[in-house]
């Protein structure tokens, strides 16, 4: 069956983790096969395996995997002891993990606006965040840069402001593992980088998943420890810190294993995929910009609409069985359980404005390029 009949019969899906799927064959299913035949379910074989190909893929002395991408950033924080009178600078204009773990650990997140065209942390916004905490009495310690929907954050500017303010660095890569910035890939650019595997990600297993990237012994040793309920390295029963359970179980590691031999490949199909969309759309909607710094894993394709444009164009898509999904609705200074914190000097005009006017299309690396151009031709019916 070829892909306009498909168009006929099925709506396209938003993210197609069963192409994905069906590309692999039967190695999920054998490296599955492997763990439940070993019942090493817990820190497997597998475990260690995918921590030393995730340190390779992107040059990180260290990779740690753990549950999920939220206790990934919360783990960072806890072994850097950020907790009470600490501020942590986030931009606003992102999910609102990167500023639970703030909060979770009793420290203050302090928003800052977004860059219009990446959809990135605003250094100059950052640098004024950094003073509002100061004059709020807090102690600023770290900023929380997000890549998001794939493209690294400005991390030179931020790396400079860090320094300037003596602030760790804690790269949320949750939808950008595998995107480079000026030649270095992800994992590598902060003082510690956090990432998310869940399904829906770039790189993601069959359940929740994530990992924490380091150059720092120390951190990663401190980190190991924390995600075991503090455990020591000599004595589980003899905790050395407070911790959490955190581990990475071995089925969803088996799977990324797989998974992580065709990610580089996965990562120039999303890269085609962008270039059709911006080739087709650009008379019709701001789309999304990569400088020569970096490059995107295209987690979601995001597309600007003048206001008031939005509703309709999802409504008539949805009608042609097309999702859509819109990131973000409300900056985190909007969301109930978020108004409270402070905002950097001069407010957040840009988050603002972008959560009425972003909208994502389908995106994923088996995105056939007969139903991408169906996408494209009815985006065009409803704005041109």
């Amino acid at each position: 069956m070829n892909s306009q009949a498909r168009l006929d019969k099925r709506p396209i899906p938003f993210i197609d983790v069963a192409a994905q799927r069906r590309h692999l064959g039967r190695a999920v299913d054998e490296a599955v096969g492997r763990v439940l035949a070993h019942c090493q379910f817990i820190n497997g074989p597998e475990v260690h395996a995918l921590e030393a190909e995730l340190a390779a893929f992107c040059g990180a002395r260290h990779a740690i995997g753990c549950s999920n991408g939220t206790d990934a950033l919360r783990l960072v924080l806890m072994a850097w002891g950020i907790g009470s009178g600490d501020a942590v600078v986030c931009p606003a204009f992102t999910f609102c993990a990167t500023a639970e773990v703030v909060a979770l650990a009793g420290a203050t997140p302090v928003f800052a606006d977004v860059l219009p065209d990446t959809f990135n942390l605003d250094p100059a916004s950052c640098e004024r965040a950094v003073a509002t905490a100061k004059r709020a009495g807090l102690k600023p310690r770290a900023v929380i840069p997000v890549d998001l929907f794939g493209l690294p954050a400005d991390h030179g500017a931020i790396a400079a402001i860090a320094a300037a303010h003596d602030l760790k660095v804690l790269d949320d890569a949750a939808q950008s593992f595998g995107a480079t910035y000026r030649g270095r890939k992800l994992g590598t650019l902060g003082t510690a980088t956090a990432t998310s595997f869940f399904p829906a990600k770039p790189l993601g297993c069959y359940g929740d998943g994530g990992a924490i990237f380091t150059d720092d012994d120390d951190l990663a040793a401190r980190i190991r420890s924390l995600r075991v309920h503090g455990e020591s390295l000599n004595d589980k029963y003899d905790a050395q810190h407070i911790g959490i359970t955190g581990r990475l179980d071995t089925v969803q590691a088996a799977i990324l294993l797989e998974k992580l031999k065709i990610f580089p490949k996965e990562i120039a199909a999303r890269n085609a995929v962008a270039q059709r969309y911006a080739a087709g759309l650009a008379d019709v909607a701001t789309v999304p910009s990569v400088d020569n710094d970096a490059t995107s894993v295209w987690a979601q394709y995001t597309i600007r609409l003048a206001p008031g444009r939005r509703d309709g164009l999802a409504a008539a898509l949805k009608r042609e069985g097309i999702p859509t999904a819109v990131y973000y609705a409300k900056p985190l200074n909007r969301q109930a359980a978020y108004r409270r914190f402070p905002i950097a000097d001069g407010g957040l005009p840009v988050s603002e404005r972008l959560s009425g006017e972003v909208i994502s299309l389908p995106m994923h690396p088996y995105l056939e390029p007969p139903v991408q151009d169906h996408i494209i031709a009815a985006v065009h019916r409803v704005l041109a």
